[in-house]
């Protein structure tokens, strides 16, 4: 069984980012299993001088599942033309330790739009030596309210897109 660990860059309710995966874990294929990391609002900023022994729970609660998945995917929206300050920091917690490096990681996305996001998470994820999966999911949910999320979703074409992507990462894990 795979174990993958889903990462939305949002903290909003309404998230059509947190939305995509949570779809994600319930459309996983078989031998999939895909766990969604909600505690992203609750992580401390990033201080270089609480690493080590002082290193607080919540940030070695996210180390412990990064390192622990087989693969990590994330879903993140673009602000002011970049990657969400609270995505930025849990990737930060994760810098000068052994859980990002190697690890598979591959990048959905709810927007078209998020063009310079996807280029800097790109480099972030690469910089930290991740292995990225150049397979990419984009369901475009961008203005829609949670109903109509839920309905983009629940399609039979987006489900089986979702099934593409994830069959397509657990390859691309298969193959490390």
């Amino acid at each position: 069984m795979l174990n993958i660990l889903a990462i939305s860059g949002s903290l909003r309710a309404a998230s059509t980012n947190s939305a995509l995966v949570a779809a994600l874990a319930r459309n996983a294929p078989p031998g999939c299993r895909v766990t969604v990391y909600d505690r992203l609002g609750r992580l401390p900023i990033f201080n270089p001088d609480d690493e080590g022994e002082r290193t607080p729970l919540t940030a070695s609660e996210l180390i412990d599942a990064v390192t622990q998945a087989d693969g990590v995917i994330v879903s993140c929206p673009e602000y002011a033309h970049g990657v969400p300050g609270g995505l930025k920091n849990a990737l930060d917690w994760l810098v000068s330790r052994d859980a990002a490096v190697e690890k598979p990681a591959m990048l959905v996305h709810a927007s078209p739009r998020s063009l310079f996001a996807r280029a800097a998470l790109a480099e972030i994820v690469r910089t930290m030596s991740f292995a990225l999966c150049e397979d990419t999911l984009e369901i475009a949910l961008l203005g829609k309210k949670p109903p109509e999320v839920e309905t983009i979703l629940a399609e039979p074409e987006s489900r089986l897109a979702m099934h593409n992507a994830l069959s397509a990462f657990a390859d691309f894990i298969a193959s490390r």
